[in-house]
């Protein structure tokens, strides 16, 4: 699967974890930065740079990471067809993959170590949209907003 990856400063130390982790389990990862550790660096670039390729292959996936996880995936979410969400838990993510089709993973680099982001990991690129049909209706919806801005 090819996986977009971005983290901010804050996030950065556990990108480059995971990176190689994600690679060995033969997944195409594309780092769209942060490309050295640098204080100043704003999680919007790396969202959206994310965002960017994701919704450009509906079969790639993406990680974005700053320290809340939220502004990233706020930024992230700025972008047409991007469904960014943070998640804490391989239980929310697997719900958020099942019933919203989350393509973008947003973590919170503060509060999960790399073993747990690897858990919350393996839930996000394992588990398939349901299609069911009350969620393919809300996504339908949400696809509607995207181009009403």
């Amino acid at each position: 699967m090819h996986i977009a990856i971005g983290a901010d400063h804050r996030g950065f130390p556990l990108k480059e974890q995971l990176k190689p982790w994600l690679i060995g389990l033969d997944h195409t990862v594309e780092d769209t930065g942060a490309t050295a550790l640098d204080p100043a660096d704003d999680y919007p670039d790396f969202g959206v740079a994310v965002g960017r390729a994701v919704a450009t292959d509906p079969d790639a996936r993406g990680i974005v990471l700053c320290g809340s996880g939220i502004g990233i995936a706020i930024a992230a979410n700025k972008v047409a067809n991007v469904r960014a969400g943070t998640c804490a838990t391989p239980e929310q993510c697997r719900n958020a993959r099942a019933d919203e089709d989350l393509n973008v993973l947003a973590l919170s680099a503060d509060a999960l170590d790399f073993e747990h982001a690897k858990l919350v990991i393996t839930a996000f690129l394992e588990t398939p949209f349901s299609g069911a049909e009350r969620h393919a209706r809300r996504l339908e919806k949400l696809g509607h907003l995207d181009h009403a801005r």
